[in-house]
């Protein structure tokens, strides 16, 4: 069984920096494009960014590029995000996803590209 664990939230001020961990296990890792995705309450899970199962390309949301750094560690099975000059509206619960497809050729942002997701870590930052 697949099973993604996250850890790093937590509550930071304006202009400060966090990093994210998502801990895979249950299949291969390497073999997997993976994601961070976002949620407030109200609205729809976001992309926030992604890296091929590689590990050679990534991609990001407009909102979060030049900011946030997404990285992979196939030895440990670990997906990271580190989050730099965080603002308000960074504000959500945020989730690893790791794609339904082996080795996938084209990076896709879509919800429906992921099949396995994990509980989330809320990330709050104040202004």
């Amino acid at each position: 069984q697949v099973q993604l664990v996250e850890s790093g939230g937590g509550l930071v001020q304006a202009g400060g920096s966090l990093k994210l961990s998502c801990v895979a296990s249950g299949r291969t890792f390497s073999n997997y494009g993976m994601a961070w995705f976002r949620q407030v309450p109200g609205k729809e899970r976001a992309f926030v960014a992604g890296i091929t199962w590689s590990g050679l390309h990534t991609f990001y949301a407009d909102s979060v590029k030049g900011r946030f750094t997404i990285s992979r560690d196939n030895a440990k099975s670990t997906l990271y995000l580190q989050m730099n000059i965080l603002i308000p509206g960074d504000t959500a619960v945020y989730y690893c996803a790791s794609d339904q497809y082996i080795r996938r050729a084209v990076f896709s942002r879509r919800l429906d590209a992921y099949d396995y997701w994990g509980q989330g870590t809320q990330v709050t930052v104040s202004s």
